[in-house]
């Protein structure tokens, strides 16, 4: 099996949205941060390079990619210009119209291409929404091709912004293109009240940042006896009451003379028992 690779740039078409690869087969020398000229699934689009040159196989793109056309000018930066103004006023009157016809959607902003034959309205919403009507108006406005795409309320909460509960603009706001699958599991690993509202973000999902340490906590939790679980202790039984992760210390309740007795224990120990029965 041939292995396909190709010299590709990675292009953003909106402020942190997912990278997409484009081959370049110009003159013109590009790097990070210029603006480009693209064909893609707009038609000619405006998009900016975040990334590359770099050798990549299409097994690990994923895709064909396809062409950066051209650096943009400065008649092509007046067009953009004009376009995203344009598109403002296009958002302002999608929202007269769903509220009119009193559509439980949330629209966030438009976007034209390059030559404006193709419109695209992004919206958020809470459910499916018929939007049929809401296309028609909007056709009879601006006479050309109109997609309605909704977002997920994660994306919704990344286009507004929002604040952290650090106090720092929301990483989704700040630097994350794509999300991590986040679960429960996470916190209880670090060992964080498992109360909902304290590790949710504005978008009501878990918080992003319980992925970041997660490594860290199963790296120094590996082979730590859970909470809440009955372990062998020096040939007795005993129940793990607690682990703390920051004392690094095990909790152990046993029965001596027929009374319960708590033990500190040290990571150490676990770690040590567990070294000597595989050595």
């Amino acid at each position: 099996m041939i292995d396909l690779t190709a010299e590709v740039y990675g292009v953003e078409l909106s402020h942190l949205e997912k990278i997409y690869y484009f081959s370049y087969m110009g003159d013109e020398t590009l790097n990070v941060g210029d603006m480009v000229i693209i064909n893609s699934d707009m038609g000619e689009d405006f998009g900016k390079i975040v990334l590359g040159p770099k050798s990549m196989s299409f097994e690990n793109i994923g895709y064909e990619p396809n062409s950066i056309i051209r650096k943009v000018n400065d008649e092509d930066m007046e067009v953009l210009k004009n376009n995203e103004n344009d598109a403002k006023e296009v958002t302002e009157f999608t929202k007269i119209k769903a509220k009119e016809l009193k559509l439980k959607m949330r629209v966030l902003y438009s976007r034209y291409n390059l030559n404006r034959t193709k419109l695209v309205i992004y919206f958020g919403a809470d459910a499916r929404v018929d939007f049929r009507d809401l296309v028609k108006e909007l056709a009879k406005e601006y006479r050309l091709r109109i997609e309605l795409r909704q977002i997920g309320i994660r994306d919704e909460v990344k286009i507004k912004g929002s604040l952290g509960l650090c106090g720092q603009i929301a990483c989704c706001a700040r630097y994350k293109r794509e999300f991590d699958s986040i679960k429960m599991e996470l916190a209880k690993t670090q060992q964080m009240m498992i109360n909902t509202a304290k590790i949710s973000g504005r978008c009501g999902k878990l918080l992003c940042c319980l992925k970041y340490e997660n490594d860290f906590y199963e790296e120094i939790l590996k082979d730590v006896p859970y909470e809440n679980t009955t372990i062998e202790y020096e040939g007795k039984p005993a129940r793990v009451v607690t682990v703390n992760v920051f004392l690094k210390e095990v909790t152990l309740q046993l029965i001596k003379d027929n009374q319960p007795i708590l033990l500190k224990i040290p990571f150490e120990y676990f770690k040590s028992i567990n070294k000597n029965d595989k050595d």
